[in-house]
């Protein structure tokens, strides 16, 4: 096979899921990464796509380390770098604000490479993860996801049959139209949207689109992480028994 035809090792190792780039940078510049056995340890090392990539034990103990933390994001604070006099959310997460028993204890270790994953707006409230794994990031965030996310939406206005037939599918963003969603009616004012994408400010988007004004947007859920009854403001690990 050409070099042409060859792929970095450090984006095939995000692409098979097994760590983000910049985590398969680290891990190969330390020796840590074997090609069909052998170690690698050149940044920038090409392969064929079809090779077996093995992680050595002290990467994988690494990647056990590794946090996901579950916020209850109020509105008004900002999920990621906000301009004054706004908040960001991560703020929130310190010793006094976890909720419900754990074996853990934030530590500042845990601050190191954490990011958030799939944002609310300014506006919006409740689930926000934040997480140091890159396999987490790119399953719920990646361009190929096809994690769920559900919101439950307060509106005002008027939504005949058609236009909620729209919202499932037929709507288009920016040029481009959206996957297809799952919106239906919970009360007479309040809808449930489940989502495989996430477009800046979609739902209220969508909504607009169709006459409908946001007058509250809480996400409940990420893939199989439930909201549950953590209180607003408050956070929690995600433990290991826990799959997204």
């Amino acid at each position: 096979m050409s070099d042409e035809e060859k792929v970095r090792l450090s984006k095939l190792m995000a692409e098979r899921g097994l760590c983000s780039r910049r985590e398969a940078d680290d891990y190969i510049a330390r020796g840590l990464v074997l090609v069909d056995g052998v170690k690698i340890d050149q940044l920038g090392t090409k392969v064929d796509r079809n090779v077996r990539i093995t992680l050595e034990a002290q990467a994988l103990k690494q990647q056990k380390r590794l946090v996901t933390i579950m916020l209850n994001k109020p509105v008004g604070w900002v999920s990621a770098q906000p301009e004054p006099p706004y908040q960001p959310a991560v703020k929130l997460i310190i010793p006094q604000n976890q909720w419900g028993e754990s074996s853990q204890r934030l530590k500042q270790e845990h601050f190191e490479g954490l990011a958030v994953t799939g944002r609310l707006d300014i506006d919006s409230q409740g689930l926000l993860l934040f997480t140091q794994d890159g396999r987490i990031a790119k399953k719920i965030i990646g361009e190929d996801s096809s994690i769920e996310k559900e919101y439950l939406v307060r509106v005002e206005g008027k939504l005949p049959a058609d236009k909620l037939k729209l919202l499932n599918h037929g709507l288009e963003l920016d040029g481009k139209a959206l996957k297809p969603a799952k919106v239906e009616w919970l009360n007479e004012d309040q809808l449930r949207f489940v989502l495989k994408e996430g477009k800046k400010r979609q739902i209220r988007r969508m909504c607009e689109l169709v006459g409908l004004r946001v007058t509250g947007l809480k996400r409940v859920r990420v893939g199989n992480l439930k909201l549950g009854k953590l209180p607003e403001g408050q956070w929690r690990f995600v433990e290991e028994d826990e799959s997204i």
